[in-house]
């Protein structure tokens, strides 16, 4: 893993909005991300350059739930372990009040291979999510996304 120690995750409160291009990197219609942005919890990770590198933004969806609404790494930073330190730095920052964390994906060869890299195992699968839910079609490996596949993991 290439995260290093200098790295820094801090929670966002305000503004969240300015991280909008990095947010669209893991939801790429702004009208979705509308409807979590500001009943989350947003966390942000920079780099020694004070680079915004990851974001996060985690629900709370009742019985010690939580749900990863949204994950990026910006594309220049993307498969050095930014992504799962920032999986790993939310499940500490929780595990005393919430006990699974759930991420809801397409259904994409490579990302689920990552959840699953994560300690993530397949929950459940929401028929149609992307294509009620879009106003677009949203390609991924060069598929369409059709499904909206769960995967969850204890935290």
């Amino acid at each position: 893993m290439d995260a290093s120690p200098e790295i820094r995750i801090m929670s966002v409160t305000t503004d969240r909005k300015r991280y909008l291009p990095l947010l669209l990197i893991g939801d790429e219609q702004e009208s979705m991300i509308d409807r979590y942005i500001d009943r989350g919890e947003m966390f942000v990770m920079t780099n020694v350059e004070n680079i915004p590198v990851a974001t996060a933004v985690v629900t709370d969806e009742g019985s010690g739930m939580l749900e990863l609404k949204n994950l990026a790494v910006d594309p220049r930073f993307q498969r050095k372990g930014y992504g799962r330190a920032m999986i790993e730095h939310i499940c500490r920052h929780y595990r005393e009040r919430f006990h699974t964390l759930f991420a809801g994906t397409g259904d994409s060869r490579l990302t689920i291979s990552f959840y699953e890299h994560c300690g993530f195992r397949y929950s459940h699968t929401v028929a149609d999510f992307f294509l009620k839910n879009y106003d677009h079609p949203i390609i991924e490996d060069g598929k369409p996304l059709k499904d909206m596949i769960y995967l969850k993991r204890s935290i």
